[in-house]
């Protein structure tokens, strides 16, 4: 039976198809999926094969992405799609009891539906708003802080009235420590991220300054800013745009990457929802610097609202000629950007898998070099950027990259987001300048220290993927080459505080989940290492563990790093190193009882 598509939605997906260059026939596939599980509540083989018919691809490659992407469903869910963070932050906020009340309320097991079809419960990997945990979506509505009570509620809401939309929580007001720049705007009273408020900001003269400059003098601004990109790997900004191919004849573009979902990272939520001219400002100003036509956005699939929110403010641009053709009045200076939802996949995140996910394929990274700046998307010359990088672009030009390096210390100049979840009384995001705090002020001052009668067991600087660095270690500033002298890495800025109520055994099984639960399954080493890592921190948790696991836990781990395409079996593989070798006598203590099980 042919699918019935809404002339509507038909017309929505014909708009979006042209997005992408007419030959990359896949690369709009995310999109179509996405708004037909929207309106049918399902993929199934009618959307799947009306899919491949659109797109002139074949039915199989479809398929394969419904089974890859974990938003996909081939089975039709529930009027209600329970979300719940399974993460370690949400796990120390206690999100095991929102799901005990919720099971318990309506009577279903995970992944299962309830008889009248109203609700479907589901776990998530990471919702990208960690210090507000336990957090759950419901459909595309976000709840953060959640309790028993509070989840009881909220379900007899659902029952009684429906779904209602959720306003944005207000924003974090600004510590003094702080130093805001990126973050300047939503400082501001009144200040609600549209373009007239952006502009009254000050916003755009940015760009007005990049048009009337050279480009090549553009990258060179940011190479002298010694900005280095604030995704994890910490790479100087303007030296990735300096590799860029522009003698190859083919198209350049820009990709922004806002993945967000590294465990404990939550700070490009906040751009994206409250100030998204200014990545948009930053965008434009990289393209022109590029000579990119065109760039992309990554939002991750569980970001539904930042989608409405920035597309919303590229047609405010485009209606003021800040985007589109001869923009500000430039002759020749044409640029569009377009918005890619993603489906869930951690992999995604790393710069290669995006690009293939852009493509409209499985997010398998791919071998480098070639590196994206010579072959990235569509095979063409490629730069890949995350938010906060993008967003600090329009200062960098209007003040000079002098005035940027002069900030912060040698080898991490300007300002950084800082995000910290887990187990400190005021958890949150900051903006600081890079170097003039220390690890031990962020958690203690800044964050107002553990809760009462609780002792640290030791931070995590900078994203679930980072090792762990113990009490003693945290007299460290937060810049790049300190907290790698410490033995960790600033990576995605994501802190997370562990207290003596948090069993390593647990804290290093949630991890362990996680990446196996994320590995595309490219590389043998991930595949396999990471679910054997999970097997054992399960068997260890669970009162059998063996004298030898310990060892055996950190050997698997070793043989995991460096030994796989991209960085995420590395990711997988530090935090279990660290927790064997700094908690060794914890694990075997557990171990020794035979009482694992909590």
């Amino acid at each position: 039976m042919a699918l019935d598509v809404p002339a509507a939605l038909s017309r929505q997906i014909d708009e979006i198809i042209t997005h992408y260059p007419p030959e990359q026939k896949s690369a709009p596939v995310l999109w179509l999926l996405h708004l037909l599980q929207d309106h049918y509540g399902h993929l199934g083989r009618e959307q799947v094969e009306w899919t491949a018919q659109r797109l002139g691809i074949p039915a199989i490659d479809v398929w394969g992405l419904v089974s890859f992407y974990p938003m996909f469903t081939e089975k039709p869910r529930g009027k209600y799609h329970l979300k719940v963070c399974r993460t370690l932050s949400c796990e120390m906020g206690g999100c095991q009891s929102v799901l005990q009340t919720i099971q318990q309320r309506l009577g279903i097991s995970l992944d299962q539906t309830t008889p009248d079809g109203q609700f479907t419960l589901s776990t998530f990997e990471c919702l990208a708003d960690c210090g507000k945990g336990p957090v759950m979506m419901v459909n595309d509505e976000h709840f953060a802080e959640l309790t028993p009570e509070k989840t009881e509620a909220l379900l007899a809401r659902l029952a009684q009235s429906g779904l209602e939309e959720q306003p944005l929580p207000p924003v974090q007001p600004a510590h003094p420590a702080e130093k805001r720049l990126v973050m300047a705007n939503l400082s501001q009273p009144g200040y609600d991220g549209s373009l007239q408020s952006y502009q009254a900001a000050g916003g755009y003269q940015g760009l007005r300054k990049a048009v009337a400059m050279q480009p090549d003098a553009i990258v060179q601004e940011v190479i002298d800013s010694k900005l280095r990109g604030r995704g994890g790997a910490g790479f100087p900004t303007g030296t990735k745009w300096k590799f860029v191919d522009k003698k190859s004849g083919k198209p350049i573009y820009l990709v922004c990457n806002g993945d967000e979902s590294e465990p404990g990272t939550f700070k490009d939520r906040v751009l994206l929802h409250r100030d998204p001219h200014l990545l948009i400002e930053g965008i434009a100003i990289t393209c022109f610097a590029l000579g990119a036509k065109v760039g992309y956005i990554y939002i991750r699939g569980e970001f539904p609202k930042a989608v409405a929110i920035v597309q919303k403010a590229i047609d405010e641009a485009r209606a003021a000629n800040l985007l589109g053709k001869n923009i500000l009045g430039v002759e020749g200076f044409d640029c569009e950007i377009y918005l890619h939802r993603g489906a869930g996949a951690y992999i995604c995140g790393e710069e290669t898998g995006l690009i293939e996910s852009l493509e409209g394929k499985r997010a398998y990274p791919r071998i480098k070099p070639p590196f994206p700046a010579v072959s990235g998307l569509f095979n063409c010359p490629t730069v890949v950027n995350n938010v906060e990088t993008l967003c600090n672009i329009p200062q960098i030009v209007t003040k000079g990259g002098a005035w940027f390096a002069g900030m912060g210390v040698p080898g991490s100049s300007g300002t950084r987001l800082v995000c910290v979840s887990g187990a400190v009384v005021k958890p949150g995001y900051f903006e600081f300048e890079m170097g003039k705090i220390t690890l031990r002020q962020l958690v203690f001052d800044i964050c107002g220290g553990l809760r009462e009668g609780r002792t640290l067991k030791g931070v995590i600087p900078g994203g679930s993927s980072m090792p762990i660095l113990l009490p003693e270690q945290l007299d460290v500033s937060l810049d790049f080459d300190a907290i790698q002298k410490a033995g960790s890495m600033a990576g995605s800025g994501g802190t997370i505080v562990l207290d003596d109520t948090s069993p390593i055994v647990d804290v290093a099984l949630n991890l362990a989940q996680f990446y196996a639960h994320e590995s595309c399954g490219q590389c043998t080493p991930c595949r396999e290492g990471t679910l054997w890592m999970e097997k054992m921190l399960h068997r260890i948790k669970e009162g059998h563990g063996r004298p030898e696991d310990v060892d055996l836990l950190w050997d698997v781990a070793d043989n995991i790093e460096g030994k796989t395409i991209c960085a995420l079996g590395t990711a997988a593989a530090w935090p279990v190193k660290a927790f064997t070798s700094k908690y060794k006598a914890e694990f075997v203590e557990v171990i020794g009882s035979g009482e694992g099980k909590h």
